[in-house]
């Protein structure tokens, strides 16, 4: 297949001009022995590399690559985790999120510990733990159980009960004639000297709280669970696990795989996407659309892709090369736009291609921004067709 030969082309070409991964940061040094650390903390082994990079959840394509393991800083599905070793993830992207809110969840734990983040981080590290109740699923309906996440913090070095400890000894020093004792500087020195001087360091990150709306979770091999309409409806991108979850009786929920046709006329019932024919076809979502489309049935054309896709006389020369049931396909929405001008006999599974309608179809303009993206993502899973999403 050429297609994932072409998707790593293209890869390469945005890494190279900065589009792709771009806001990664760097880390080597001691930053590397405070990741190792966090990592060991968490219950994960250390990384062997000396040099790599993080965004905004401390996850590394490095490490990733390392491991043989996106998910790495996950202990299974239930129990996914981060790393914070520098005040410069603040705002940074998640890249590889497990779920489609992680980056949320991020944000608001810069916006809340901001400020002791930058102090912490001068010489610790912060390790994360992503917490809704579950220690792990037992069955795909687990699912519905998310509704709210508890963050928690833990620093490396147990470095809040060694403030404790200072803090003690600095009470002690000062207790009677203590301030005599050589064995108490002893004491004090090394734990500075280990640890930096901590006694008006704020080291206490109290637990956050996140609430999940409508969100995807890589969990189950990817499930979208869209909240706050006529019913849930989760919809499964594994058809075994899909199988397994519609056998639930207990709970009131809709389930769909996500190749399921009667999706589509579920979600525009639900009043979550729509397809307004007439508007999208002077889109360039369109545009790319149908590009992409006559680009699937041409064999070994005798000039460059981006060459027939920008000089519109070549463009309807290749559509002319091909037969005439692909040119159809290609077509077919213009087609059925025109008969449909002189009758409305016509009916539009009759003429355009199945795929192709569905990936026509947008997020409702009544959604949210946040819901509306979330379907976007949904969209493009349901007909891979728009290149710029993909």
């Amino acid at each position: 297949m050429r297609f994932p030969l072409i998707w790593e082309m293209n890869m390469q070409k945005l890494k190279q001009a900065n589009l792709y991964r771009s806001e990664l940061i760097p880390v080597s040094g001691k930053l590397v022995e405070r990741y190792n650390k966090c990592l060991k903390t968490l219950g994960f082994k250390e990384t062997k590399l000396r040099s790599f990079s993080i965004d905004g959840v401390g996850w590394s394509p490095e490490v990733a690559e390392e491991r043989n393991n996106v998910h790495y800083l996950n202990h299974g599905d239930a129990n996914p985790h981060g790393i914070i070793i520098s005040p410069l993830q603040k705002g940074k992207p998640v890249y590889l999120p497990f779920h489609s809110f992680d980056r949320e969840m991020m944000q608001h734990i810069f916006r809340t510990h901001g400020q002791k983040i930058s102090d912490i981080t001068r010489d610790s590290a912060i390790c994360i733990d992503f917490d809704q109740n579950i220690d792990v699923f037992y069955e795909p309906l687990d699912i519905l159980k998310y509704e709210a996440v508890s963050i928690t913090f833990r620093l490396i070095d147990h470095l809040e009960d060694k403030q404790r400890e200072q803090l003690a000894l600095v009470d002690k020093f000062k207790s009677g004639n203590n301030f005599i004792d050589e064995e108490i500087h002893k004491q004090l020195l090394e734990s500075a000297n280990a640890y930096g001087d901590l006694r008006d360091r704020d080291l206490s990150l109290h637990p956050l709280q996140f609430t999940t709306n409508s969100f995807y979770t890589r969990a189950f091999e990817g499930v979208y669970l869209l909240r706050d309409f006529i019913k849930p409806i989760l919809i499964f991108k594994n058809k075994a696990i899909y199988k397994a979850a519609i056998k639930d009786t207990v709970h009131d929920v809709l389930i769909y795989h996500i190749e399921q046709p009667e999706l589509i006329d579920k979600l525009k019932d639900h009043i979550i996407i729509e397809c307004d024919l007439e508007n999208i076809i002077d889109s360039p979502s369109y545009d790319r659309i149908k590009k992409f489309e006559l680009y699937q049935f041409l064999n070994k054309p005798e000039h460059p892709i981006k060459e027939i896709f920008e000089n519109r006389t070549l463009f309807k020369s290749y559509l002319n090369k091909i037969e005439i049931n692909a040119r159809k396909r290609v077509m077919g929405v213009e087609l059925y736009l025109e008969r449909l001008e002189r009758s409305n006999a016509y009916k539009i599974e009759d003429m355009v291609e199945k795929s192709m309608y569905f990936a026509l179809h947008q997020p409702h303009s009544s959604l949210s921004a946040e819901h509306r993206d979330l379907i976007h993502r949904l969209l493009i899973n349901i007909a891979p067709k728009d290149v710029l999403f993909l």
